[in-house]
């Protein structure tokens, strides 16, 4: 294939990267398609992938080269997929290409034929994406119930038994049993909650939000276990506790089209507040009581 006299050098590099990106996005698609369980989320999937290749075909006529995909993107996205879902991953994919064409459209202004195609990929993958329906993302409800309450209410246990106990055997101790406590607490009451209201699969909803309370709980006691200044434990729990936040609220975002700031500010500013108010009880009880332990 011969390149066109047409084009302009800035616009071939442009349409080379465009042309890996489609072959690497190929590759990828069907590594997921491999992955899914459900035939017809799968065959969506499949089809994604051939409109990649085709587009990637179409690029390649233009710039008469031949590109290899990017083995490292396939290995990390399809890793991506295996650890948080396949539905959050092409999310992301589509957040990346529509940044991509944005950039690309003025470079491409020689290439009618090319800005039209990118606007149709972008388009056609989009109505395919709205009907992926993976299963995990039914139970993000159950999810967010359980690592908010866990982070508020975990959060403020801590940082009250920081200052009240001063030391971090018995604050992990404390906050170990409340956990397990708080976490059979919740998971039941989700089973409950979700047969009463008429739903499917109470027990895998309460199973979710059990796990997430659980994760969320070791996660915030470690810091008490490995340590030995109460004080540095409280800081790094809390940082923590904002890195959990962080993202899972990114997660969620991605995956269910959702704003990140607005919704990472807010848990945020509860359990940091939550937090800062327990330990100031913390401090007016043990001086109330007089109990120096």
């Amino acid at each position: 294939m011969d390149t066109p006299t047409t084009l302009s050098k800035e616009t071939r590099k442009v349409l080379l990267v465009m042309q890996k990106n489609e072959v690497t996005e190929h590759l990828i698609y069907i590594r997921l398609a491999r992955r899914v369980k459900d035939k017809e989320d799968s065959d969506i999937l499949l089809r994604i992938a051939d409109e990649e290749l085709r587009h990637a075909k179409i690029w390649g006529k233009l710039t008469g080269e031949e590109v290899k995909p990017n083995r490292v993107k396939v290995f990390f996205y399809t890793f991506l997929a295996t650890v948080l879902g396949y539905t959050f991953v092409l999310k992301k994919m589509e957040m990346g290409e529509d940044k991509a064409i944005k950039g690309y459209t003025e470079m491409i202004a020689e290439l009618p034929q090319a800005k039209q195609i990118a606007a149709d990929e972008q388009r056609h993958e989009q109505s395919l994406l709205a009907m992926l329906d993976e299963q995990r993302l039914q139970y993000v409800g159950s999810m967010v119930l359980g690592l908010n309450d866990a982070l508020v209410e975990l959060s403020g246990t801590l940082a009250g038994l920081t200052f009240a106990l001063a030391n971090n055997r018995l604050i992990a101790l404390s906050g170990l049993i409340t956990g397990i406590s708080a976490t059979l607490s919740m998971a039941s009451s989700e089973y409950l909650s979700t047969k009463n209201s008429g739903g499917e699969n109470a027990a895998r909803s309460s199973m979710y939000t059990g796990i997430a309370y659980l994760f969320t709980v070791a996660a915030m006691i470690v810091p008490y276990l490995v340590l030995d200044n109460p004080y540095v434990s409280l800081a790094v729990m809390l940082t923590i506790v904002v890195v959990i936040i962080l993202l899972f609220t990114y997660y969620i975002s991605v995956a269910k089209d959702l704003p990140f700031g607005k919704r990472f500010g807010e848990m945020a500013v509860i359990s940091l507040g939550v937090a800062a108010i327990s330990f100031g009880i913390g401090i007016l009880v043990k001086r109330f009581l007089g109990i120096d332990i």
